[in-house]
């Protein structure tokens, strides 16, 4: 499973390099295509824990002014 986050930034926010360091220390990896970043599950995973790396990341976002949005599958490339 992979959980592919895509960002929306405000020039009002913080620096995107400020937010790569943050979001690289939850373990996403940037990557360049449809989206910005990916992390790797490995197996399957249970959306309680879906749900609470989404607020990890909400309460790591909080205050960048960076909007997000994450989509979690099943062998998608």
């Amino acid at each position: 499973m992979k959980t592919y986050l895509l960002l929306w930034y405000s020039s009002e926010g913080v620096r995107p390099s400020e937010v790569n360091r943050s979001l690289m220390s939850l373990g996403f990896k940037p990557i360049q295509g449809a989206y910005d970043y990916v992390y790797d599950w490995g197996n399957n995973v249970e959306l309680g824990e879906i749900l609470h790396f989404g607020d990890k990341i909400h309460m790591t976002l909080n205050g960048t002014g960076v909007m997000f949005k994450t989509e979690t599958v099943n062998g998608k490339e």
